[in-house]
């Protein structure tokens, strides 16, 4: 597997999330995984993850430029085997893709390098692979340098979200020296621009996204961000599988990180991880309303600009918001702001951190996802495990994970909000507090969520069988 993101970078965000348990998951059905990733500053710093110098140094052309290539050697903590991709002045800077909200301006270069770089090092495993499995746009350029070269891997792109496509100045095509026949409407040009993901759309393959939803999304001229039409012509080779929450990770009956762990025969840890999380935050205890959190990236596509004109009508009642993670410089002061606004009922910390994620997880009773965006809506998978009913707005996976309560029928376990607005997010998280009086009701909901399961096992061997069928038919051919 060939990302930008994966273990062991430590913050908010899916793909690092999938690039953990998939690999693992994969394992345990039988199978060699192995994930390439760029070796950036933060792992360099970090003195607990062991890593080692392959020695193996290769020479990558990059336009006219060559950059040095070290490999280096490690092993996640679920113990799936790291290819970290050295070149120290490309990826050793605080940020991956930028900083304070802006791109670097080098990005270009970097992920060509980085997509040459992995294929050189598939070019030297032995055995033979037989799948490069790449992750959004970053490792997207894989299967156009598999195909240009002639190369004997299968390639299969796995699309976690479309609106990130590494679209760079069409003079950036130099950087990769392909052919110039890969400059067309039938390359890597769209619209005079180098675009990374519609090369690995038209190359790879097989193309799969995180949730059927969300691939029907993105088919869409509302949910495709300019690449619909790409998508719709080569819709033969896209499919969707629906990701997996990792429960060996995200899970209070087994979860190490909290102060006191529960199950849902057993709630008396949520009280005591609740109580422990406002002293955390430094939060007034005790709040009469519930405990709102968020552990996400702070963006307008995770619904900030339909949240944050919410929070005086939210935080003048007696309840309790947290919210964890980084972002956009706008909304990060936004919320700084209301936090001094309202510093006894609302925290908010940028710097990710593992034990404060799982502890939000664990003492809010009510999550928010206002998103406009949620391909495959993994956090709303550890909500219902850690008994969070979540406020949701209804896109991508939201629909695979959430049921919305329905009083009538007593079934549901979550709020849906069908518009993207802030009316209709805050009629939502009305109806949330409402039900939360009925303290009686609420825990009956939350055991009906804990109960929900979205294990790998499922979506491993949905993807066991992808490889199997594009293997199949390379061998097909072969004969």
């Amino acid at each position: 597997m060939v990302s930008a993101e994966g273990p062991p970078l430590q913050r908010a965000g899916a793909l690092i999330d999938v690039m953990d348990a998939l690999p693992n998951a994969l394992r345990a059905r039988g199978h060699e995984v192995s994930v390439a990733l760029p070796f950036y500053h933060e792992i360099r710093e970090n003195r607990a993850f062991k890593k080692k110098d392959t020695g193996i140094t290769v020479d990558v052309q990059v336009g006219d430029e060559i950059h040095v290539a070290r490999y280096f050697e490690g092993r996640s903590a679920n113990g799936v085997q790291l290819f970290l991709i050295r070149c120290d002045e490309l990826f050793d800077r605080p940020g991956i893709y930028g900083e304070r909200g802006k791109p670097y301006e080098d990005n270009a270069a970097r992920f060509v390098f980085f997509c040459k770089a992995a294929l050189e090092l598939a070019r030297r495993l032995t055995p033979q692979l037989q799948i490069l499995h790449v992750h959004d746009w970053a490792a997207a350029l894989v299967p156009v340098f598999v195909h240009a070269q002639g190369l004997p891997f299968n390639t299969v792109l796995t699309i976690h979200h479309v609106a990130d496509q590494g679209s760079f100045w069409g003079l950036d095509f130099r950087l990769t020296n392909l052919p110039e026949r890969f400059f067309t409407l039938h390359g890597v040009e769209f619209f005079g621009r180098l675009n990374f993901l519609k090369g690995g759309i038209l190359y790879a393959d097989r193309i799969t996204t995180v949730s059927e939803h969300y691939r029907r999304e993105i088919l869409t001229p509302d949910g495709g961000c300019g690449l619909d039409v790409v998508l719709r012509e080569n819709a033969h080779r896209l499919s969707a599988i629906l990701d997996g929450a990792d429960y060996t990770r995200w899970n209070p009956a087994l979860d190490r990180l909290l102060p006191a762990r529960y199950d849902a025969k057993r709630l008396g840890g949520k009280k005591i991880c609740r109580e422990a999380l406002l002293e955390e935050m430094k939060l007034a205890s005790a709040p009469g309303g519930p405990v709102f959190g968020m552990v996400t990236r702070v963006v307008r596509e995770k619904g900030f600009e339909i949240l944050v004109p919410l929070f005086d009508r939210l935080l003048w009642d007696d309840v309790r918001l947290i919210i964890l993670g980084e972002g956009d410089p706008a909304y990060e002061t936004a919320l700084a702001l209301a936090a001094r606004k309202f510093p006894n009922r609302f925290a908010y910390q940028k710097d990710y951190d593992e034990k404060l994620a799982h502890l939000i997880q664990a003492g809010m009773d009510i999550s928010l996802i206002p998103s406009r965006f949620e391909p495959a809506a993994l956090s709303a998978m550890y909500n219902l495990k850690y008994g969070a009913l979540p406020v949701a707005r209804v896109t991508g996976g939201i629909q695979e994970i959430i049921e919305d309560y329905d009083p009538t029928t007593d079934s549901g376990y979550g709020f849906l909000c069908y518009e993207y607005s802030s009316d209709a997010f805050w009629d939502s998280v009305k109806r949330a507090r409402q039900i939360f009086r009925d303290q009686r009701l609420w825990t009956k909901l939350m055991k009906r969520a804990m109960s929900r399961s979205f294990s790998w096992d499922v979506s491993a061997e949905r993807y066991e069988a992808l490889y199997r069928e594009v293997a199949g038919e390379t061998d097909k051919a072969a004969a």
